[in-house]
């Protein structure tokens, strides 16, 4: 487990380096059609009518390429490390990613939300 103060270095020394994103989006894809990619655009498309920029792991690499999990993981946990907040697909918690995503944004103190049934309806 990292301590706060670790983790508030770390996004320190991150802000010197690369894109900075607004928002990180996390939820399952794993064992889902089209790894969930729907619901990812989804959201992302919301959040960047609002203004934000979003880092949506959906988006990132080619669909007909596959890696092993653990290198998407390195990768969007190096992605994690340079936003400012997250925002949670419905059943985040049945994702043991999204749920790892999850701890390392509360221990750098990010603001975490669901994104809910309202915002996809707004």
């Amino acid at each position: 487990m990292l301590s706060p103060r670790l983790g508030q270095y770390l996004r320190k020394e991150l802000y010197k380096t690369g894109q900075r994103f607004h928002v990180y989006l996390s939820g399952p894809m794993t064992g889902l059609p089209d790894y969930n990619r729907p619901a990812f655009d989804s959201a992302a498309k919301l959040l960047r009518e609002k203004g934000k920029t979003v880092f949506n792991p959906a988006e990132v690499g080619e669909r007909n390429v596959i890696m092993p999990r653990a290198w998407y993981m390195r990768r969007d946990i190096e992605a994690l490390l340079k936003c400012d907040s997250v925002v949670l697909l419905p059943d985040w918690e049945k994702s043991e990613g999204a749920r790892l995503e999850v701890e390392i944004a509360r221990q750098l103190e990010l603001p975490i939300t669901l994104l809910s049934e309202k915002d996809r309806n707004d």
